[in-house]
């Protein structure tokens, strides 16, 4: 009897990118100095179980690669050959090339077989040489034929940004000013994919560029420009010899030009498949989202439990169908709530499954830190708490991203070089903190550091350059700080090439409004900045508040209420040209009549007349909404309107009620920019 061995391939794969983690995670700590025999071996372990299993699934390129990793670890695990950085070094990037190797295989695709000789050789390099590693060895040339490779004397690149890389808060002049920082460098640009005006989408990138550098730069100088935008861009790196004319670039590169569509057959909006480069993913620390995960036996066991406890409660309840009567009315009720518990338990612990650790998210941050201290040369210690608190799988695979945006910020832009350290009197080494916990019922990110902090003065200034605020206008620190989350906000020394503290910022807080979280900011100068997140543990049950306003019923997010209550036509105030506020204790809120937003007939609220005011917190500051009344709390299953209907600006979901009606979940931001008009809430912030 044959065996299908393609059913055992996924968890092979689960299997090799969770050693992957393990070998990354233990060759960082060596890298700190410290050599601890069981972490070699456990490295070792970790690339003998890939090695195995590549070879008996028959990935044989993956296996070559693997033995020859293995047979250096084994001679630092006999001692024969000591932990240096350098050996340490060479073995991260292996792990990056092999992280690509297997991404490639599971694809159905074959690694960039350069790069997997590169560094092959680079690793035999080490093997031969007597118990030292060498020199750390260039990344474009095998180490035996370093001598003999013909010198490059520019390079030519084809950039063509894939239409969203804006929404990620990169920009394409920043990648071309950086390579005209290298030497003499011809920009050839083209305009073939602009659309009509009256389709043109300002966040959208409709050029493309063919970029000569002539300039004898390392392949490493040019990568590291690029590394951030490498999974939204067609990119193709085209050494140009001496004495040799620019059409006349090497094989193997001019196949990855070819491989580059040409302008004219790419569709505006349209992602490129990723075929023609493979995608570098040792940044993010981890492979592409699973869809399966691993469950841990005592929530499988809880599960079986609950299912036993429902079906003798069904079974009791047919039971008394069978032949009910007005005396049996009491068990009923009895039978009715039992069903009602055994219920909402089984719904916990079906939602239990879907948890995993927020440490698949921690996990990639020490090799970042690890990799933008040593380019930006500081000292840096992250240090990282609540690795094992729990949160819905899908929040996890989202929350990447903003992370990691928001730890390159306070790498680059938050921590002070370490001269500038101790002249403040502070240790030479930084210090970066994650921390998750939970908190009422949804989990809390905190990413802080103790750098410079924020630059009040400076945003301010720099706000008042652009409109965004009047002088005439006394903001708050906190204020102050939330203009950061402006689209394209950023001071001259806020830029740099790995990160904008402000750049991309309202990316991030797009990001995290999505999901249904809020972003808020602390920071006191001199002494460092704290990011705080708040998001919901799972996107698939929300906790809410049902409102009804006229004949509709809508569902808010509790984790976006502040407080409600009653409201007379006096306390509401209305400002000429700016819409109506009320006075909550110290502060002026701005009003929103839902009612206005969605155009509902509402005859109630034809006048300034009483009503209930929820007060909502989102974009930065505190909001009152105008309803009706207040129904009730409880917990919704949320299903998608986009999936099932269309995107609906304001409404971020549906859900059905006991009796069968449908209520429309609130998007608080999308409220507050329906109601701003124009995507502008500063006219609602300023209006109190």
């Amino acid at each position: 009897m044959s065996i299908d061995m393609e059913q055992f391939h996924q968890v092979f794969f689960e299997e090799s990118f969770e050693g992957l983690e393990v070998m990354e995670a233990g060759l960082l700590r060596m890298d700190g100095g410290a050599v601890d025999d069981e972490e070699i071996n456990a490295i070792f372990r970790a690339a003998h179980s890939i090695k195995g299993g590549s070879g008996t699934f028959g990935f044989t390129e993956v296996a070559d690669f693997t033995h020859v990793m293995e047979t250096l670890l084994d001679e630092m695990r006999d001692g024969r050959r000591p932990v240096t950085p350098n050996t340490v070094q060479v073995l991260l990037r292996s792990v990056d090339v092999l992280r690509e190797m297997l991404t490639a295989t599971r694809e159905g695709a074959s690694p960039d077989p350069e790069q997997v000789r590169i560094q092959q050789a680079e690793l035999e390099s080490v093997l031969a040489s007597p118990g030292t590693a060498p020199p750390e060895a260039s990344v474009d040339a095998a180490p035996e034929s370093r001598e003999q490779a013909p010198e490059a004397a520019g390079w030519h690149i084809v950039f063509r940004p894939h239409p969203h890389m804006m929404r990620t808060g990169n920009d394409p002049l920043r990648i071309i000013r950086e390579l005209a920082e290298l030497g003499d460098l011809q920009v050839t640009g083209d305009v073939s994919l602009l659309p009509p005006f009256s389709e043109f989408d300002p966040e959208e990138c409709y050029l493309s560029w063919d970029l000569h550098l002539d300039a004898p730069v390392d392949r490493a100088r040019i990568d590291e420009i690029f590394d951030w935008v490498e999974d939204d861009c067609d990119l193709a790196i085209m050494p140009v010899m001496i004495d040799a004319p620019r059409e006349e670039a090497p094989g193997p590169d001019q196949s990855r030009l070819s491989a580059v569509s040409p302008p004219a057959e790419r569709r505006v909006g349209e992602r490129r498949s990723p075929e023609p480069r493979r995608r570098q993913e040792r940044r993010s620390g981890q492979a592409s989202p699973s869809s399966s995960i691993r469950v841990d036996i005592g929530k499988i066991d809880a599960l079986i439990n609950m299912v036993g406890e429902l079906v003798i409660t069904q079974s009791m309840l047919s039971l008394l169908g069978d032949d009910f009567h007005m005396g049996q009315l009491g068990r009923l009720r009895d039978g009715l709530a039992q069903l009602d518990r055994h219920t909402r338990e089984l719904q916990e612990s079906v939602m239990q499954i879907r948890m995993l650790p927020i440490s698949f998210t921690f996990s990639r941050f020490p090799r970042l830190v690890h990799d933008l201290g040593a380019k930006l040369g500081k000292k840096i210690e992250l240090k990282m708490t609540g690795e094992n608190t729990e949160v819905d799988k899908t929040v996890i695979e989202k929350i990447g991203d903003p992370l990691v945006h928001l730890v390159r910020n306070s790498l680059d832009h938050g921590l002070e070089m370490p001269e500038e350290r101790i002249a403040a009197g502070k240790p030479e080494t930084g210090t970066v903190e994650l921390n998750a916990y939970h908190k009422g019922g949804n989990i809390v990110i905190e990413i802080r550091d103790d750098g410079r902090g924020l630059d009040r003065d400076r945003i301010l200034a720099k706000a008042l350059e652009r409109g965004l605020v009047q002088e005439d206008h006394n903001l708050t620190d906190r204020q102050i700080h939330e203009l950061i989350f402006q689209p394209g906000f950023s001071t001259a020394e806020q830029v740099s090439d790995v990160s904008g503290r402000g750049v991309g910022m309202d990316v991030v807080r797009r990001n995290i409004n999505e999901l249904g979280g809020s972003i808020e900011i602390e920071s006191e100068p001199g002494q460092g900045s704290a990011i705080i997140i708040r998001l919901p543990l799972t996107l698939a049950i929300l906790d809410g508040q049902t409102v009804a306003v006229g004949d509709e019923t809508y569902i808010v997010p509790l984790i976006s209420i502040v407080e409600s209550i009653q409201v007379r036509r006096e306390m509401i105030h209305l400002v000429a040209g700016r819409g109506e506020t009320i006075r909550l204790r110290d502060d002026y809120l701005p009003v929103i009549r839902l009612h206005e937003v969605f155009g509902i007939e509402n005859p109630r609220a034809t006048d300034l007349v009483d009503g209930l005011l929820v007060v909502v917190e989102g974009e930065g500051g505190q909001f009152g909404i105008l309803v009706d009344d207040l129904i009730g709390q409880q917990q919704v299953v949320i299903k998608s309107l986009e999936a099932n209907y269309q995107r609906v600006e304001g409404i971020s979901g549906a859900t059905i009620l006991g009796d069968g009606s449908v209520a429309l979940i609130l998007d608080i931001p999308g409220v507050l920019r329906l109601a701003a008009g124009a995507g502008d809430v500063d006219q609602l912030q300023q209006s109190a």
